[in-house]
């Protein structure tokens, strides 16, 4: 079974949507980042960081689908070549 360090990696290097998804993910991370250290936000920016939250969340959970979903051809590659 291949880690999940390495599987990232090679979607890192031939999967344009992983690579753009994990960019926005880091993007979005910085955003929220610079919005909590302030002490106190408006609600407009209340509400911007719950967006912010969400999508980066949505992103997030896009990554590990594409990491399930390679990991499983992987394994069904390996199984149909032994």
């Amino acid at each position: 079974m291949l880690p999940e360090t390495a599987i990232v990696e090679r979607l890192r290097e031939s999967n344009h949507e992983f690579r753009e998804l994990e960019d926005a993910h880091h993007r979005l991370d910085s955003e929220l980042s610079e919005m909590q250290k302030r002490h106190v936000l408006t609600p407009q920016e209340e509400v911007k960081k719950k967006q912010l939250q969400k999508e980066k969340l949505a992103k997030k959970d896009r990554m590990a689908e594409l990491i399930r979903d390679y990991r499983h051809q992987v394994e069904a590659g390996s199984a149909t070549s032994s």
